[in-house]
């Protein structure tokens, strides 16, 4: 770092203003810490711009000292992509002022907002306009647009409407050296050489600071069904896929499993979400059919499939939601597994993707290998199967994390067990939460050197002097990252 802290403080405070930087500590405290309180780092300042040139002046005022870059979002991530670490030199950047809606389009279904934007103000600001924004995850009302898209994230709507990638048309960012990239045009087609945007979409902030995007909207639900199934196993779940498919095809909007274990997780931990349903069988399939024509009675060709589903043996039992109240009170449970498990014990979470056909035996070996290894884990798994992602937990006993190396090398041995299967299966380690801290050892254990080495290239052109988020995908040789505490 060159120049004094004052000095560093006192020029932020000339861009943004006085209000807008926190330099206490204490202040400091959640913006330095991950959401589930693994990581804490600390910060010389957390600046919160109003605006584009404001990021961008911020940015050019941290490579004139080599200050660290770290964007910040809602803080919900999984990874600690957007916590600093413990050197001396950070400046965390958070866009929560930056929450303008720019521009919405019903005749280009688009919506252009800034990066702070929280996602369900922007679900919001689609609906004002008889349109729908379809991404939808538990962290909804407080995560913001910018993160989704510097994560990639997914959600329950992959299966009919992508992952975020998918969602986003344009975007604006500014670049590791100050500059600004002004990609934000709504055009659903342009072959104009690379299609430089996506290099940012699931970078983590790494490549630069994501401040504005185009977004895709669609016409909104009028007609849904929604049906949780009782089954014994995941591949009875994915012949009822198959067939639904077949049936209803496109109709098919969501489709979720969770194990019995993740579910009494919840209903141990989170007492202000019901179970709306007994625990009778291993697992449970959450089914929703949407259809944007008003007046659709889906519940008819819904039953119909599931009836055919139990009389093939492929389902105990199954509630059909007979009203609103009783399919939010569904997902519900659904949307509360992160806080369940956080609530349980130290997480130690997966984001395996493998091919759907796989999917049965991925799920199948990690459990039996994990329980195996680590007998006293409990195991818990749920996931958006119809996209191939599983999420298999393993949650550790509080009472066994006070030894932070024995926490370590019991977290390696799972994690090897969890990526070794899903390589084997065909799979990726990370489908929607990326790598963060808490991953970049497995990537860097499981990618092929030359995919890293490409990635590796890409940072160095863009961020030559490695200030933009450093130390989360690759580590540094020349910073640390700071301790890792029991969740």
């Amino acid at each position: 770092m060159s120049g004094s802290p004052q000095e560093v403080l006192a020029g932020l405070a000339d861009i943004v203003g006085n209000n807008h930087v926190i330099d206490s500590a204490g202040d400091q405290e959640p913006y330095v810490t991950d959401w589930r309180g693994r990581y804490r780092g600390r910060a010389i300042a957390v600046v919160r711009p109003g605006s584009t040139d404001e990021v961008a002046a911020v940015v050019r005022h941290c490579v004139e000292r080599q200050l660290a870059i770290i964007p910040q979002g809602g803080n919900t991530g999984m990874c600690g992509a957007a916590t600093p670490d413990d050197g001396a030199s950070n400046v965390v950047i958070r866009l929560d002022r930056m929450r303008r809606v720019r521009d919405v389009s019903p005749l280009a279904n688009t919506i252009t907002v800034e990066a702070g934007c929280i996602l369900a103000e922007v679900q919001a600001a689609a609906t004002a306009v008889d349109r729908y924004f379809p991404l939808s995850l538990g962290a909804e009302g407080s995560c913001q647009i910018g993160g989704n898209i510097s994560t990639n994230a997914g959600g329950t709507a992959v299966l009919r409407y992508g992952p975020m990638r998918d969602l986003v048309l344009g975007l604006e960012v500014v670049l590791p050296d100050g500059r600004v990239f002004n990609g934000l045009r709504a055009l659903r087609k342009d072959n104009t050489g690379y299609a430089l945007k996506q290099l940012f979409i699931g970078a983590e902030g790494t490549l630069g600071i994501v401040t504005a995007a185009v977004l895709k909207l669609f016409a909104p639900p009028r007609s849904s069904a929604l049906a949780l199934l009782k089954l014994h196993s995941v591949d009875h779940a994915l012949q009822i896929m198959q067939r639904l498919r077949g049936a209803i095809g496109d109709r098919l909007g969501s489709l979720e499993i969770m194990s019995r274990s993740q579910i009494e997780v919840i209903a141990e931990t989170v007492p202000h979400v019901a179970i709306p349903f007994e625990l009778t069988t291993p697992w449970y399939l959450i089914v929703e059919l949407t259809d944007t024509l008003a007046g659709i009675d889906l519940n008819e060709p819904l039953a119909s499939a599931l009836s055919e589903a139990m009389d093939a043996g492929l389902a105990e039992d199954a509630v059909l939601a007979s009203s609103l109240a009783q399919a939010k009170a569904i997902w519900a449970v659904r949307h509360s597994v992160s806080e369940g498990n956080k609530r349980s014990g130290y997480v130690v979470s997966h984001d395996s993707v493998v091919p759907l056909d796989r999917q049965a035996a991925f799920v199948t070996n990690v459990e039996a290998r994990i329980m195996a290894a680590v007998p006293h884990a409990r195991v818990v798994v749920h996931g958006h199967i119809g996209d191939g992602n599983i999420h298999v937990i393993a949650l550790i006993d509080r009472d066994r994390c006070s030894d932070p190396a024995a926490i370590a090398a019991l977290v390696a041995e799972i994690n090897e067990i969890v990526d070794d299967e899903t390589a084997a299966q065909g799979g990726a380690i990370s489908a929607e939460h990326g790598i963060g801290i808490t991953n970049r050892g497995r990537l860097a254990r499981v990618t092929d050197p030359l995919d890293i080495g490409l990635m590796r290239g890409i940072k160095q052109l863009l961020d030559p002097n490695g200030l933009m988020n450093p130390d989360k995908i690759f580590a540094s040789a020349l910073r640390t990252i700071g301790n890792a505490g029991a969740a």
